[in-house]
């Protein structure tokens, strides 16, 4: 049955929210803004905001005609500007409606991306410090206007009153604030000073301080921002440029840049500069970018306009087109903020190119600190792998070397899976004249087995058991025969492990024994003893001859170490079997991979029995 509908029985009223204006500030203050300070901030970006819209409206006016002016005494805070001001219908529309922004006139909606602040709720921030915002001001687009005051208070209530002409002679805005008690941390003349050095540094109109004491050292009109970006400076040489940028670098970052990466991108309007850092980043950990927006900080710590792979950076950047956060502590992450990320990491990557091609001692310097950042660049850009890969360092038998020197002595390069098995392998693979290569690093063992692609006379295979086992040299039949009996009794008290030994001669001969045995092939057996431990019946017959199957481990005993050309000649049984142990348990050890409990509890009692055996022997 379709619903009745009886406009009678359901009349309705319009209505409108009830604001709590304390809650709303106590949201802001906890759930939007990192911090009281950005008070400052959103007072600098109104101001900054009113002088873009004057400009517009009186655009022969040279750039520095109109400004900002701070000050603070420990009892008031007070910024003023020579702004576009507000008429007392602006006040009533904008200053009284909690998210409307007076930006958003007629005359400047078109022109939105001319000003900083975009939603209208950066007045609330006042309350973070205050209780009372006094703003007193003049509208320019009305020059017969009064002045026209307005006072808004925590608990949501604001007066409006207009006062004559004289009360601001000159069109433009100041806003005064009374700081609580408990703000004083944030509306101090030092603290208030510091916060518009820290915000507004880079603002492209003059902001001047005056701490209100007129004494010796007073801040009577300090400019705040004395001069330009340095990469909107003129340079007398790119020498000195190179310096200043690197300066700069070094004051706002605090280390000395290994080099400096200047970054224009005109169809957004960005300019600034990336520095390189001096030493190795923790693989995975990003570092925060310092964001001006129309020269206001947004954020210190903007990780989304590089990717990921970039850690080896930290950039200063200030940008027309970002679109910042309600907030204004970060960026908005559209289709813009894409793209600038793609053209920054093209600027790193032709930075690279140029060092590569025309700096050979730059980018030793750099690929030393960085290699870990390039290996993970190279992996996902052919570019950079074809220029750099030969460049790059890698732990090998040959020690630490780049792709391009170990493949000039090693025809065939054998790369491993992990550390342990480098590990493992490393000194008798060099004694054998195998040129092994670790592959355990992130990113190692597939850009080696990229080699080829560069360097087609070279070949590259993953190295298992039976390729080094084969440049192993078999024991004579008669050592093999004599030997027998030892070896039988070694694989017995190896079974548990499901170890098998064998009898071969290689160098160093200092090293008694060769454990090989991957990460994968105990991951297999230990998969295959529990599913054969839960299964009974004709299922545990059926997985315990699958078991059979599983790579087993090899311990290789070396006929040329004198202790095992001894060993091999017991005859006691127990004794050969303790022997056995030991040598499984130093072999695992000098593999230095984690022991498992039943081999340590292997080394412990084939120690203990061998010193047992020694003590009954010489008593």
């Amino acid at each position: 049955m379709p619903l009745r509908h009886d406009s009678a029985d359901h009349a309705s009223t319009d209505r409108t929210f009830q604001v709590d204006l304390r809650g709303l500030v106590d949201l802001l203050s906890h759930h939007l803004y990192s911090s009281p300070r950005v008070y400052l901030r959103e007072l600098l970006q109104n101001a900054v905001d009113a002088l873009t819209a004057r400009h517009r409206l009186e655009q022969g006016a040279p750039a520095d005609a109109f400004g900002i002016r701070l000050y603070a005494d420990g009892a008031v805070v007070r910024v003023e500007d020579d702004g576009i001001g507000l008429t007392e219908a602006d006040v009533h529309t904008f200053l009284a409606t909690i998210g409307r922004s007076s930006k958003r006139t007629d005359q400047i909606a078109e022109q939105r991306a001319d000003f900083i602040g975009q939603f209208g709720i950066g007045l609330l921030s006042c309350f973070l410090v205050a209780d009372e915002i006094h703003v007193l001001s003049r509208s320019a687009r009305t020059p017969e206007a009064p002045a026209v005051e307005w006072r808004g208070r925590g608990d949501g209530s604001y007066t409006v009153r207009t006062l004559p002409a004289s009360a601001r002679p000159r069109p433009g805005t100041t806003v005064t604030l009374t700081p609580r008690a408990d703000a004083g941390e944030w509306t101090g003349p030092a603290q208030v000073h510091a916060l518009a050095r820290h915000f507004g540094s880079l603002l492209r109109h003059p902001v001047t301080f005056d701490d209100g004491t007129g004494g010796p050292g007073a801040s009577v009109g300090a400019p705040v921002n004395p001069e330009p970006a340095p990469w909107a400076r003129s340079h007398a040489t790119p020498g000195a440029r190179s310096r200043a940028l690197a300066a700069y670098g070094e004051q706002v970052f605090g280390f000395t840049p290994l080099d400096t990466i200047e970054l224009d991108l005109p169809a957004v309007g960005l300019k600034g500069i990336a520095c390189v850092l001096p030493e190795t980043v923790p693989a995975g950990r990003r570092h925060g970018h310092r964001v001006h927006v129309k020269g206001m900080l947004l954020s210190e710590q903007a990780e989304e306009i590089l990717p990921d792979w970039a850690f080896f950076v930290r950039c200063v950047v200030d940008a027309e087109s970002l679109r910042p956060t309600a907030s204004r502590e970060s960026l908005y992450e559209d289709d813009t903020l894409a793209a600038v990320r793609d053209a920054l990491a093209e600027r790193l990557r032709a930075w690279i190119a140029r060092a590569a091609a025309s700096d050979p001692e730059l980018l030793g310097r750099f690929l030393q600190v960085h290699h870990l950042a390039v290996k993970s660049l190279a992996v996902h850009d052919d570019e950079i792998m074809r220029m750099l890969l030969p460049w790059l360092p890698f732990e090998t038998t040959d020690g630490h070397a780049t792709l391009d020197e170990f493949a000039r002595t090693h025809r065939t390069v054998l790369v491993t899976s992990s550390v342990e098995e480098f590990r493992q392998v490393a000194a008798i693979a060099s004694a054998a004249g195998l040129g092994v290569v670790n592959g355990g690093y992130t990113y190692d063992r597939e850009l080696v087995h990229r080699l080829p692609e560069i360097r087609p006379e070279v070949s590259v295979a993953d190295l298992d058991p039976s390729t080094l086992t084969a440049h192993l040299d078999p024991v004579d039949r008669e050592t093999e025969l004599a030997a027998a009996a030892y070896l039988a009794q070694a694989r017995d008290a190896l079974a548990v492990f499901d170890c098998d030994v064998a009898l071969r001669t290689f160098q160093p001969a200092s090293a008694p024994a060769l454990l090989l045995d991957s990460r994968e092939a105990r991951h297999e057996r230990t998969r295959s003893q529990l599913a054969r431990e839960q299964q009974g019946g004709v299922w545990g017959d059926i997985l315990g001859a699958l078991r059979q199957e599983a790579p087993r481990a090899q311990l290789i005993l070396n006929q040329l170490n004198p202790l095992v050309r001894t060993a091999v000649t017991i005859d006691e049984p127990e004794l050969a079997r303790t022997s056995a142990e030991a040598l499984y348990g130093q072999a695992a050890m000098l593999s230095r991979r984690p022991l498992r409990p039943a081999e340590s509890s292997l080394i412990n009692r084939s120690f203990l029995d061998l010193l047992a055996h020694a003590l009954r022997k010489d008593s």
